[in-house]
């Protein structure tokens, strides 16, 4: 495993991070998602990924049980706030209460005293930036998180609350986006904005929910148990990739990946990797297996001559527009 810098912190993380965001708690069993956390560990990876509501905060309480006995020293344990969590109206949001509730609940699911990394999960475009920075700032100040960060969040979202955070003196680190080489919403406005204020990115999704493993084939049946086929999330994640020119030009990527000597996942993941604005790429799994052969992918370079082969396969249907990015939207 290899290691980077989050942002221009001193945090240092597992360039390959751990995710539990659609499986944990919901599409598989409790000891299928420890085996998967072992696989991680296993492979080097000591940043681990959650958030309150993912599986209706089930996540958070399985990865809690399942790093209960590792050194806390040795992790960073990362959650975010802003879903609705309950039926109450400040069961959502970023105000000062559900924040301050909100990390206090995730702390006792993760059973830790502190996370490394409190993330905004969206922009809440209802709530007052100072409000939210303020009660971030508390949450730091009173040791229930190290470090603060955002997730999907505009380039003009992050000056302000980067300022903000300067203001308050708290260090805002990061930015949760998706990102694949099919998915480049944030390239053009979203990256630049993060290297001129420090921020790295912690992207999600680097296989475009499995579209850049090679498993879905134009005009072919969707293969069982794949989460094209999910009936719990994952299926309308994947929607989208599974049309047959952007399976197609997947396909075309097999002999690149053949040359390098990686699996496409592998060459997915590591793509991700190159960009250096890029502090870790978030896999997730349902099988351990699965983690092992994408951690793999750390410490891969690719020469300038094989990214340029990628580009000019999958540019036609990659999507660039940084109005995709979430933080554009409202409060969906």
């Amino acid at each position: 495993m290899e290691f980077r810098r989050l942002g221009r912190s001193g945090l240092t993380i597992s360039e390959i991070a751990y995710g539990n965001w659609l499986t944990h708690g919901s599409q598989v069993e409790e000891d299928a998602a420890v085996a998967c956390i072992r696989a991680a560990l296993d492979a080097g990876i000591t940043t681990f990924d959650t958030a309150d509501v993912y599986a209706e905060t089930r996540a958070e309480a399985v990865l809690g049980r399942a790093l209960r006995n590792e050194r806390r020293e040795s992790l960073e344990v990362f959650t975010k706030v802003y879903f609705p969590t309950g039926p109450g109206h400040n069961d959502r949001g970023l105000g000062r209460k559900h924040i301050m509730e909100s990390i206090e609940n995730s702390l006792r699911r993760l059973q830790t005293d502190y996370v490394d990394l409190y993330q905004a999960h969206r922009y809440d475009h209802s709530t007052p930036l100072e409000e939210t920075m303020e009660a971030f700032a508390d949450v730091v100040r009173s040791g229930k998180a190290l470090y603060i960060g955002v997730s999907e969040w505009t380039a003009g979202q992050l000056r302000a609350a980067h300022g903000l955070a300067r203001e308050l003196r708290v260090p805002l680190i990061s930015n949760q986006p998706q990102y694949s080489a099919l998915w480049r919403v944030i390239e053009s406005e979203v990256v630049p904005a993060s290297e001129e204020l420090g921020i790295g990115q912690i992207v999600w999704s680097p296989i475009a929910q499995g579209a850049l493993t090679g498993k879905y084939r134009p005009g072919a049946p969707l293969p069982a148990g794949s989460r094209a086929t999910d009936d719990k999330g994952g299926a309308n994640m994947i929607a989208d990739w599974l049309r047959d020119d952007v399976l197609e030009r997947v396909q075309r990527l097999r002999p690149l990946a053949d040359a390098a000597g990686l699996s496409l996942a592998q060459l997915a993941v590591a793509w991700v990797l190159q960009n250096s604005n890029v502090s870790a790429a978030i896999i997730g799994a349902s099988r351990p297996e699965q983690v092992t052969e994408n951690a793999a992918a750390a410490g891969v370079t690719l020469d300038a001559e094989l990214m340029k082969g990628i580009d000019d396969i999958l540019d036609p249907v990659a999507e660039r527009n940084p109005g995709l990015t979430a933080g554009h939207a409202g409060n969906s």
